[in-house]
């Protein structure tokens, strides 16, 4: 089985391709790519590391010549960058999806499962309680619209069978490990990631703030187990709403202490950014995944679970 993961730098990407070559696909050649060279992990199966600009003329094609037959396309600008540059954002993460899509309908023969990192941000306010599946897509950003795009083109070139789709809209995954990136959800693990790590974290909205949260585990957990998955049972549905832990940011922080003591959350400092809350609290607050429930998704049930998850996986020793 030969498996490429396009945006394979990126955090997700990283602990995808450590998880398949540790076993968790049968995988018996692995290709990365992304912007930047990204790393390989060290392992027995032949690994190819390619650098390339998905937005550029012909590279899909060279990422699909050699007919992969899983492809993670987990390559995206995130979502305060996408709208404060609105052609990039589209440039990257419709265009160049597109494109993708297309070298892969136009090569003869060829269907390979293609699954592809979505976001809850194709849901937008006004919004219930609780989503259910079958709720209707209603993107308040720019970065929400082209996912919720991109989840249409999977969804039509997999009904004409081009291609054997699957759309994972992720929780916001946390704790993230690294720098802080440009992402309007980036504080919510910021505010405890620099705390455990004995710094200082800003937070730009109200601790009242309720959001749709999972690990870098589960979310590892979510593309292994898609890739796995019989398509036939998703019944022409190609997007899935991940499952995860509807918590508050007064909850994360309750979790960072029982962790970490009063210290650690002294270190949080409360200043309000209204471009950030102008765009998360336009998101959802919860979901009844019930359709990935069945099909065998799973994810944490509690904030401390996941703060466990990052002091096992991350937590520099």
């Amino acid at each position: 089985m030969h498996i490429l993961i396009i945006g394979a730098a990126g955090m997700l990407g990283r602990k995808l391709a450590t998880a398949i070559v540790s076993g968790a696909l049968p995988a018996t050649q692995l290709t990365l790519a992304d912007v930047l060279v990204p790393p390989a992990p060290r392992s027995d199966i032949p690994t190819d590391v390619i650098a390339l600009n998905l937005t550029e003329t012909g590279a899909a094609q060279r990422l699909i010549a050699a007919r992969p037959d899983i492809i993670y396309h987990l390559a995206a600008i995130v979502s305060a960058e996408a709208e404060a540059d609105f052609a990039r954002g589209y440039a990257i993460n419709l265009d160049a999806t597109r494109a993708l899509f297309d070298a892969i309908r136009l090569t003869p023969g060829y269907r390979p499962r293609v699954i592809f990192a979505s976001s809850i941000a194709v849901f937008g306010a006004p919004l219930p309680d609780v989503i259910p599946d079958d709720f209707h897509l209603t993107p308040r950003s720019s970065y929400g619209t082209q996912k919720a795009m991109a989840e249409m083109l999977l969804a039509d070139y997999t009904r004409r069978g081009f291609l054997d789709g699957m759309a994972l809209r992720l929780p916001t995954i946390c704790i993230r490990s690294g720098a802080p990136n440009k992402a309007a959800s980036s504080f919510f693990s910021g505010i405890l990631r620099e705390p455990l790590n004995g710094l200082p974290a800003i937070l730009p909205v109200r601790d009242t703030l309720r959001h749709w949260f999972a690990s870098p585990r589960a979310a590892t957990g979510f593309f292994i187990h898609a890739a796995r998955l019989d398509t036939a049972r998703l019944n022409g549905q190609t997007a899935l709403n991940m499952p995860g832990l509807s918590a508050t940011v007064a909850d994360q922080i309750a979790a960072l202490r029982t962790h970490a003591g009063n210290d650690a959350v002294a270190l949080i400092r409360h200043a309000p950014d209204d471009a950030i809350i102008r765009i998360v609290e336009s998101w959802p607050r919860a979901f009844d995944t019930v359709r990935a429930t069945a099909l065998g998704f799973t994810a944490e049930t509690s904030f401390d679970q996941i703060l466990q998850v990052y002091r096992e996986d991350d937590l520099p020793s």
